[in-house]
């Protein structure tokens, strides 16, 4: 069984990389005059989506791994540095830009309906960040039941992520453009702290030490 600083410390990691407050007015751009109802419908199907995409990673994203020949200690220092690139764009406000791009982009190229799908589920919610995120937790999990709680811990955070897409709007009005900017910094903050842990445990794993728990 995952010990509590386990499930925090994951809930914490996705949710950072997830990131609903960032996702929230991306959201409201991409549905422009969808009624609240078709906005729904998109912010379900795109996360329902993006969990199965990050359960999948979840539970055979080691074996992938594994079949490549790539240890979980190397996946642990690769994804960290990656992770601890995405902090940093959040702190200097970099990402926010490169996402607002990626959905502007995709509307001209999707039909509105297939948005649920691209860029809603991949990449701006199930992006290289999250699925980094996930497998290198999931490298820490030991038994069945562990991914099982680590399956939980994802659903939670996707559920957050529909909630605050449901209340886009009110969110975005009520975090204004310097509520915004300071969340981002802090989660960015706390995203480059988590990331240079992994990068720690993937060292220790890979020279055969005990690595601290994720």
């Amino acid at each position: 069984m995952a010990s509590a600083d386990q499930l925090i410390n994951a809930f914490t990691t996705l949710l950072v990389t997830i990131d609903p407050p960032g996702l929230a007015p991306i959201f409201l751009g991409l549905t422009v005059g969808m009624s609240r109802a078709q906005r729904k419908q998109v912010a379900l199907r795109g996360t329902i989506i993006a969990f199965i995409i990050l359960a999948v990673f979840a539970l055979f994203g080691s074996s992938v791994l594994g079949v490549l020949g790539i240890s979980i200690g190397a996946f642990r220092i690769a994804g960290g540095l990656l992770l601890f690139w995405i902090a940093f764009e959040m702190v200097f406000e970099k990402r926010q830009d490169r996402k607002e791009k990626t959905g502007t982009a995709a509307i001209t190229v999707d039909h509105i309906q297939n948005i649920a799908v691209f860029p809603l589920a991949i990449p701006l919610i199930s992006g290289p960040g999250a699925i980094s995120a996930t497998i290198l937790i999931a490298g820490s999990m030991q038994t069945a039941f562990e991914l099982a709680q680590l399956i939980i811990v994802i659903a939670a955070s996707l559920l957050l992520l529909f909630l605050a897409l449901l209340i886009a709007d009110r969110l975005d009005r009520f975090l204004g453009v310097t509520g915004r900017a300071i969340l981002t910094r802090l989660l960015g903050v706390i995203l480059a702290a988590l990331a240079t842990q992994f990068v720690v445990d993937g060292i220790k794993s890979a020279m055969n030490l005990a690595p601290s728990p994720v």
